[in-house]
Formats: structure tokens, C-alpha cells, sequence
């Protein structure tokens, strides 16, 4: 069994994450608000509803015109008082559709890189639980060429976990995958959301990923929230659809 490491509970009924932002992108404008206390928040949508965005100003890589974001007992952004904590103060780990890994380095390498980069101790028994969670062992020798897709997103979700960060950000993290490996990591992340205890925002434009994973929805249309609840608020949208 894989213990939850310790830094990274979640208690129950704990506000995980708060959003209040609005921003202007040209002609597109980016407005919402939630508060969610789930352990997967999924933000759902099709291409150009501002999903994108929306994380990039969770990450602190885009900064929002004004508005409020915290996680948990942080805040992060506040732009009536001035704050905007830089993303790599923000101990949040980002996982994209494309892994981002080093291809001069091993999965090993890889791994660390982001502990690194953010000051975090090396803890050889969180990285052995990272490693047995996403049943990676075998592949740590490897340079990153030699893996499939689900390999590369698995290392990269390693990584991210390594940081010992206080929430995850997955953007599109199947989006790049054909179906037989959609299936081979599905199961991973749902590993991910119930043994690792690190809060998930999952970005989606596919409700049966979120139907398996999220324990909350934000469905995004044109920048805005149109409707926010638990998973069954997809059956709705395709039904209103």
C-alpha cells in the first residue's frame, strides 16, 4: 500500500482552492469565480473557453487584471492588495500535454530537476512512494527518448510530485495520447488523486476523463463559468447540448 506523504493531506471539507479573477486577452476576456473543496477540480470546456488561462493564472504565469486566488490558507494573488507571489514561490507543480521532459537527461535526472529548482530537500522515502505509485522503478536508467507517451507523462507527473507541491496543475495531460494510451494512465492518475493527498486541477475538454477523475466540475464557456458542481453537472451540459 502507498501512504500519503505526510506534507500533503487533505482534510475533509477543506477549501482547496478560491478563484475570483478577471483579465482581458485582446478581444477575449477571462471572468471566474469558484470556490472548490474538491480533491480533482476539473475545469471543463471546449478550445478557447479559457481553460488555459484560467491555469496559467493559478501558476502565476499570467497575472489577472484584478482579482483574488489562494490555495488553501495562501493567498497567491491579490491585486487590491498587491500581492502576486512569482510561480516559482507558489509550490505548485504544472504538468502539460506535452511532459516538457529534458531529453539529455535520464528519467532520474528528470525526477530531481524540479526538487531541485524549488529547494526541496531530496526525501528518499517520498521518491521511492512517487516511484511505486506511478510504477516508474524500471524506467529510471532510460533517457526520456526511449519512452512511450503514457511513460512520459507518467515521469512527468513524478516530477511535478517530487516538488512536494501544494497543488497540481494538469493541463490536457491525455491530450496528446491515442486511446490505448489514454487507457494505460487513466489509471494512474486516479491512483494519483486517491492515494497521493495532493489536490488536482485537471484541465479537460473530454467529460469521461472528468466523469472518472474530477470530484468537482467547472464548466467554462466563452471565459465565464456556466455551471460548477460534482460530476454529474457533465451529463447535464451534454444534454443541454
Amino acid at each position: 500500500m502507498v501512504h500519503a506523504p505526510r506534507h500533503a493531506a487533505i482534510a475533509r471539507n477543506l477549501i482547496v482552492l478560491r478563484v475570483d479573477v478577471y483579465k482581458q486577452l485582446g478581444d477575449f476576456a477571462v471572468e471566474v469565480t469558484f470556490v472548490s473543496e474538491g480533491r480533482v477540480t476539473g475545469l471543463f470546456g471546449s478550445s478557447g473557453a479559457g481553460k488555459t488561462s484560467l491555469v496559467n493564472m493559478i501558476a502565476g504565469l499570467l497575472k489577472p487584471d484584478r482579482g483574488f486566488i489562494a490555495v488553501g490558507n495562501e493567498v497567491l494573488d491579490d491585486t487590491l492588495a498587491g500581492i502576486h507571489v512569482p510561480p516559482h514561490r507558489r509550490r505548485i507543480g504544472y504538468v502539460f500535454q506535452d511532459a516538457r521532459l529534458f531529453p539529455h537527461l535520464s528519467v532520474m535526472q528528470n525526477l530531481h530537476y524540479g526538487r531541485r529548482m524549488n529547494g526541496v530537500v531530496y526525501d528518499r522515502a517520498d521518491q521511492d512512494r512517487v516511484v511505486a505509485l506511478l510504477d516508474i522503478g524500471n524506467l529510471l536508467a532510460r533517457r526520456t527518448g526511449q519512452l512511450s507517451g503514457g511513460e512520459r507523462q507518467r515521469v512527468a507527473l513524478g516530477r511535478a510530485l517530487l516538488m512536494q507541491p501544494r497543488l497540481l496543475l494538469l493541463d490536457e495531460p491525455l491530450g496528446s495520447l491515442d486511446s490505448a494510451r489514454k487507457a494505460e494512465i487513466l489509471p494512474y492518475l486516479i491512483r494519483l488523486r486517491d492515494e497521493a493527498g495532493v489536490p488536482m486541477v485537471y484541465v479537460s475538454h473530454d467529460p469521461g476523463e472528468l466523469r472518472q477523475l474530477a470530484t468537482q466540475v467547472v464548466v467554462l464557456q466563452h471565459g465565464r463559468v456556466a455551471t460548477f458542481g460534482d460530476a454529474g453537472v457533465l451529463a447535464r451540459v451534454a444534454s443541454a447540448g
